[in-house]
């Protein structure tokens, strides 16, 4: 008999015993597995990553909705940080599903020995700085607490679900899920009258798989959305040698851009060129597809008399694929710049709207009331649906973080701190929360970046911080509160420079969440800039932190410059 379930629950007991720690982690995604493993492994600290699902993997642990898949090209969507994962891992698409995207992080977290740290099915309800011991508290569901001098939050920007509270919504006698929250068994749609709220990205990944099983499709649309082909297909043996010889160059190449993707910017404004030369360079990048089209012209998101081009072509697009001209119309009315909201990719969804089986209703004229006990009314008619599926996002970069429960020093908990949108230094520490992290959080490239290389940068500028404070015995690091005024101006005038924040209703801006305060959120200076400002910061003596009471360097303002 197999003693496996027996060293499975001494494994867990001895981690439930152990709970006086150096560094708690919360997250178990691509985050909080670096994290762990840079802490645990190169510094010898004794680091717990407490995660809430069942598995490693994260945002992709919880995000199993029919069509879920990556958006960055697969040979980029890794860890750059080892070559030995590089050279043994091979993708199997350009674009990779949500299944594959957990087998590689469980492929990485038994490759370097994680598990034995990670603790499962624990959710984190509360993270108290206790001043007079200089130590994070934190509490679980279940009742435990662990305490450590460093709290490093690890919960990912895109992994606290937005359920629309609309009228009548729990009356349904259907069933209803949300995309952020698919049924991990999956969820039968065959032959059902299925109604989607939502064509953001993972709204316009669900359409075209929902289509093909369910009997009928009603898709209710809040805004009209750009997106472009993946042209998504099996990847050659040609290109995965090709990519694994070539590591370094693709690892310097995601270090120069600006998104942190396998590719530059091209350097040529949209009118350096005719007309008729820019339709020819558009339609070669749709025919390329995924997010290669917003780097053909370098002003797009700089001028919006630039932008327009790139719009009209992607409408007129949209017109081409779809043959019901009301469907055409509704789908092309965009309110926004190209790029000023994420840009999807997909695969059919336009075409989707071709089927017999799938009706569009455009909420701008019609707009839901309620859901009554049969399905969605709106001020039209009554839809009669089996299930609803609520592809309406997530509370973006904030609220993660604001659901575990942190208080700082002086009782003040990070809520209220917030409370007129997220103040960060760098998008890595809050001012009166010592010793805390926040990987990717607000004010941080983020979400404008391909994840894994923000990812990279940010726990190796915490590892290396954290080692400093271990050799020069520093008990505690913070932001200076001006550190904070000036990265934040910083981070609004950066977005301001673009066009980004001309999409009023982008979840950016948190405007997606009632009673969110609109704050523009990521950093928009471009992943290479970024990096730039905190080498530099840290090579300067930690400039605008705060180490045992004494500031480090000085104000922000010059650190700014640093890449210009």
């Amino acid at each position: 008999m197999s003693d496996g379930p027996t060293l499975a629950r001494l494994q867990a007991a001895e981690l439930r015993d152990n709970r006086d720690l150096d560094a708690v982690i919360v997250g178990a995604g691509f985050s909080g597995m670096y994290q762990l493993h840079l802490l645990r492994d190169r510094l010898g600290l004794k680091a717990r990553v407490l995660e809430r699902g069942n598995g490693v993997g994260g945002t992709w642990y919880w995000n199993r909705y029919p069509g879920a898949r990556c958006d960055s090209e697969s040979h980029s969507y890794s860890y750059y940080f080892s070559d030995a994962l590089l050279q043994e891992w091979e993708w199997s698409e350009r674009y990779p599903q949500q299944p594959e995207i957990v087998r590689y992080l469980n492929f990485a977290a038994d490759k370097l020995d994680l598990k034995r740290d990670i603790q499962l099915d624990t959710t984190v309800t509360a993270a108290r700085y206790d001043e007079a011991a200089n130590r994070w508290r934190v509490e679980t569901e279940s009742g435990e607490t662990f305490t450590a001098k460093y709290l490093i939050t690890a919960v990912g920007c895109l992994s606290s679900a937005n359920v629309p509270d609309i009228p009548g919504r729990d009356r349904f006698q259907g069933k209803w899920y949300h995309t952020g929250q698919w049924p991990h068994e999956g969820v039968d749609l065959g032959g059902k009258r299925v109604g989607q709220v939502g064509t953001g990205s993972t709204g316009i990944q669900a359409v075209p798989v929902i289509a093909a099983e369910a009997g009928h499709l009603t898709v209710f649309q809040r805004t009209a959305n750009y997106s472009i082909p993946a042209q998504n297909g099996p990847l050659s043996s040609e290109f995965k040698a090709w990519a694994k010889k070539n590591a370094d160059e693709i690892r310097r190449t995601m270090y120069a851009s600006t998104n942190g993707h396998p590719f530059l910017m091209a350097e040529r404004n949209v009118f350096d060129v005719s007309a008729e030369e820019r339709r020819a360079i558009y339609e070669k990048a749709w025919q390329v597809g995924g997010l290669r089209f917003r780097a053909v012209f370098q002003d797009l998101l700089l001028d919006k008399a630039a932008n327009d081009t790139a719009a009209e072509f992607l409408k007129s697009k949209i017109r081409e694929i779809v043959t019901d001209p009301q469907k055409a119309e509704a789908l092309s009315d965009i309110d926004h710049p190209f790029a000023t909201k994420r840009p999807p990719i997909d695969t059919g969804y336009f075409e989707a709207f071709n089927r017999d089986n799938v009706s569009l209703v455009n909420l701008r004229k019609t707009p839901i009331i309620e859901i009554t006990e049969k399905g969605i009314r709106t001020s039209e008619k009554e839809y009669e649906l089996d299930i609803i599926v609520f592809a309406t996002g997530f509370d973006a970069m904030t609220g993660s973080l604001l659901k575990l429960g942190i208080v700082g020093r002086d009782g003040v908990p990070l809520s209220t701190a917030w409370e007129a949108g997220p103040r960060t230094y760098l998008g890595l520490q809050v001012a009166g929360f010592p010793n805390m992290f926040t990987i990717t959080g607000p004010g941080s490239p983020s979400v404008l970046c391909n994840m894994p290389v923000a990812i990279e940068q940010h726990v190796e500028w915490v590892t290396n911080c954290i080692e400093r404070m271990e050799e020069k015995g520093v008990e505690r690091i913070e932001p200076d509160e001006q550190a904070v005024s000036d990265w934040v101006d910083h981070v609004n005038d950066t977005a301001n420079a673009t066009l980004l924040p001309q999409a009023g209703h982008s979840w950016y801006l948190g405007a997606n969440v009632p009673g969110k305060p609109r704050v523009f959120m990521p950093y928009a200076g471009g992943m290479a800039r970024y990096r730039g400002i905190c080498d530099g910061i840290a090579a300067s003596g930690y400039e605008g932190f705060v180490m045992d009471g004494e500031t480090a360097g000085s104000p922000i303002a010059a650190a700014v410059n640093i890449s210009g």
